[in-house]
Formats: C-alpha cells, structure tokens, sequence
C-alpha cells in the first residue's frame, strides 16, 4: 500500500464537453491534471441530454490519471462543479429514469409560466427570476413526462457524482440548488409554492454550505478512481462560481470579467443586490454575503463568426495598429441581449466605416472590452461595491493585446491569476474549511502578471465609449439613467 504522503486536493469539473480533474497542494501549486471527453445528445431542437453513466466514466479516467501521477502527496479532500441547471432523476433505489437534462434545454415552455408564478414572491425575495431553461420548470416536466419521477431523486450533476464518490446520496450546495429553485434568503425548499405548481420536496436533497463535509470516498469508487477510500467529499459550488474562486475574486468590491465565447462578470457583494430587469442575480458566498453576477451575449465568439476560419493571432497584430478606432460596433453576432441590459430584440450595429478587415477586428475588440465598462457601470449604479480588485480570465487573456485594451478601457489596474478553471476553483473548495474559503483563495492563488492602464489611451477610447453609449440610448436599449451613469 502507497504511503500517505503530503496532503493534495482534488477539484473535479464536469463540464458540457469535457470533465477535468486538478490536484493542487496547501499553496496552490498544480500537481497535475486531466481531461475526458463527454459528448451530448439533442434528441429534438431545444433538447440537449448526456447520459449520466458517461459522467462517471469521465471522472474516474480523468481521477485516476491524476491521482496515479502523484507521487509525494495523498488527496486528502475532493470537492466536484457541475453546469448550473443540469440534473438527473432516479428512482428510490438509484436506478436512472431518464437521461440528464442539461443546463440550455428548453422542453419546459408549458411548465415556464407555472413555476414561474407560483414561486414569483421567493424569487422577489431572493433578487432573482426563474428563466424558462433553469432546472425548476424542468423538474415540473420531468413529474408530468417521465414515470416514477414524482416519487423519485433529483441529483444535480455535481451531486449525481459526489453521490457515486460517496456510495450514497449526500447532499448539494446552495449554489447547485438554486436554479432548482432553492430559497437562498430563507434557507430552504420553498415548500407551499413547490406543492402549489405540482412538485414533491420529497424528491429534491438536502442542502448545505459549500465546503461542507458531506461524504468520505467509498470502497467502489476508490477502486475506480485512485482516491484514498475515506477521503472526505465537500460540497461544491456551479462551474461558474467554481471558476471565481480560482480567479480570487472573492472579497467585497472584487470583480472576476471571463472572456472567452462571452462574457461573464462575476463579484462580490456584502448585501443582496436586486435588479427588477433581471440581468444580474446572485449567488450566496460561501463564507458570508453575495456573488452577484451577469453575463453577456457579446464576447470573443463574435471573432470567429465575423471573421470564420482566420488567423486570430494574426488578426489580432494586425488590429493593433488601429487602436483605437473611431469605428464603433456593438458586438453581439446575432439579435438579443441579456447583460448589462435586456432585450432580446438587440442587434447588433457599426457606426462608422472600417477600411480594412484589421479595423473592423480592431473595433470588434474595443467594442467587447466597451461592453465590459458599461457591465461594471450597471452593477455599480445597482449599489454594488466595484473598488476592488479587477481580475481578468478566460480565453481571451491569450491576447496581450487585448488584455491591455480591456485594462486601459477600463481606466484601472487588472491582474491575470495563474490559474483559473473550474477544477482548480474546486481544490481550492477542498482544501477550504467551512466558511474559510475566502482564506483558501488568499493562499492558493498567485497573479501571473497585472496590467496597468495607460491614461492616454483611456482618455482616447473613453471618446469612442461614450458614442456606444449614445447610441444604445438612442435605440432605446437603455434608459437615460443608466446612459448617464454609463458615460461616467
């Protein structure tokens, strides 16, 4: 038997396409990683399934690469992220009644207006709408369409294999929960309005706190995955918030900005921020307050609609001779906007004529890194604290180019971490005791490099902004107040 060693932790990250398993040691040093492939299956348009068996496959393969591969150090705790909204249902003895339903299926547009009725004044109580692809309506269909599932076990996709991990079912986090219509406020299943749209609590887990032991490793899945048997399972957190952590976005007034097909802002805030347009919501800190969030249609995926098969890294040289351009384009690729403001029936628009492909990428990239300012204005003006640290992840920090555009945009400092995925995020989670995950980040994440913005060009593309910005009141997209508020 292999020695105990020095102890690592291990975050698992079941994504849409792929499941990463991360080891890091007690500083956040990565000791390895690895990645499987999962595939999805869409039956129907708006329908997207995976099969849950595939799940653990992934895992284990994943697991045990990583954990055969460490030779000074033992995981002495794992923590697993899942996409927010996906879930499976058993029934009382474990069996599978379907296949998962994933985060963007939308066969519940009967079952939409009920939930969302009937749990109206808990999401006024807790700043937040139920959208018509979020896991509640679908729990409603699953009870109407699937047999057993009104007395069965919903698992989210994280839970489903904390479950597995721990050879019986263990509970979820409030994180996993809440787009299954958990109470964040009041701290439970809201039980009147769940029976008033036709819905069994009895069938939902119970929730707790993210880092919270609610398992150790079996016998089975230790076999499978390399894990010590007896290794203790923490309850984790979504894959979005997964990757907060790894950013270290995790004090009041910080804010994480993803880049990569979109945008995601992501923050922290030490009160419940309410947005009746319903572009932000919140998810409950692990340790105490909010992690408010949004996320935008616009980002890099833009790029490679507009500019399909080019060299991106060239293109990107080449654009930078042009910045900044006058051109002005709102960058989504296709009708429809969700943050820092909604409107499905936003289109995108260019104001000004490029002269060559170099400067409409140039005004591509400006307009993705205006977007962002006007994202941490509309957060701002909501009440939110946006005097800490920026902190800038995703594909896009690829681009030296670009980063620096965004920090200059921006007018402050931004700092690129080391690491920053989702499976990092949840070693972090395991290393972390209840209610020290702020702690935890504070120790395991290192800055890779910071940028500081250079006043001149802030000064410059602060003029073309402030054109976006007239131009989107002008259409109506938003209000004179937030326009003015925008062009601060």
């Amino acid at each position: 038997m292999k020695r105990a060693g020095e102890p690592a932790w291990l975050g698992i990250d079941l994504g849409t396409q792929g499941c990463r398993a991360a080891a890091v040691d007690g500083t956040g040093r990565l000791l390895g990683s690895a990645r499987r492939e999962l595939v999805s299956d869409r039956p129907a348009p708006g329908r997207h399934e995976q099969d849950p068996a595939m799940w653990i496959s992934a895992v284990s393969a994943a697991t045990y690469e990583v954990v055969s591969r460490l030779e000074r150090h033992t995981v002495a705790g794992v923590a697993v992220c899942g996409t927010s909204g996906s879930f499976a249902m058993t029934d009382r003895a474990g069996r599978l009644l379907a296949p998962a339903l994933m985060y963007d299926d939308a066969r519940a547009s009967a079952e939409f207006p009920i939930v969302a009725a009937t749990w109206a004044a808990c999401g006024e109580r807790n700043a937040y709408r139920v959208q018509p692809t979020w896991a509640l309506p679908k729990v409603l269909w699953m009870f109407r369409n699937v047999a057993g599932a009104a007395g069965g076990r919903l698992y989210h996709a994280a839970d489903f294999i904390a479950s597995w991990l721990a050879g019986e079912r263990v509970a979820t986090d409030t994180s996993h929960a809440l787009k299954t219509g958990y109470d964040l406020v009041g701290g439970s299943w809201p039980g009147a309005e769940f029976a008033t749209a036709g819905i069994d609590t009895a069938v939902l887990p119970a929730v707790v706190r993210p880092g919270t032991v609610v398992g150790r490793v079996a016998a089975g899945a230790a076999g499978s995955t390399g894990l010590p048997a007896g290794t203790r399972i923490l309850a984790g957190m979504t894959d979005g918030c997964a990757a907060q952590l790894a950013s270290g976005a995790m004090h009041p007034g910080d804010w994480n900005s993803s880049l990569g097909t979109t945008l995601t802002l992501k923050g922290v805030s030490s009160g419940l921020l309410h947005d009746r347009a319903g572009a932000l919501y919140s998810h409950a800190h692990p340790d105490s307050g909010w992690l408010p969030g949004g996320a935008s249609n616009s980002g890099a995926g833009v790029l490679t609609r507009t500019f399909p098969g080019a060299d991106l890294a060239q293109m990107d040289r080449a654009a930078a001779a042009y910045a900044p351009t006058t051109v002005v384009r709102y960058p989504i690729s296709s009708p429809g906007e969700r943050f820092p403001f909604v409107r499905p029936d936003a289109e995108p628009f260019l104001l000004g004529t490029p002269h060559e492909d170099a400067e409409n990428f140039a005004a591509l990239l400006q307009g993705v890194a205006f977007v962002e300012r006007l994202c941490l204005r509309y957060v701002e003006a909501l009440g939110a604290d946006v005097t800490g640290a920026v902190i800038f992840t995703g594909g896009a920090t690829a681009s030296d180019h670009w980063t620096q555009l965004r920090a200059d945009v921006l007018g402050r400092p931004a700092s690129v971490p080391r690491h920053a995925d989702s499976a990092f995020g949840m070693a972090i989670m395991a290393a972390a005791a209840v209610g020290q995950v702020t702690e935890a980040c504070n120790r395991m994440v290192h800055v890779e490099k910071t940028l500081e913005p250079r006043p001149e060009r802030t000064e410059r593309y602060l003029d073309v902004y402030r054109r976006m910005v007239d131009e989107l009141e002008r259409r109506g997209y938003i209000d004179a107040p937030f326009a003015a508020a925008g062009r601060s």
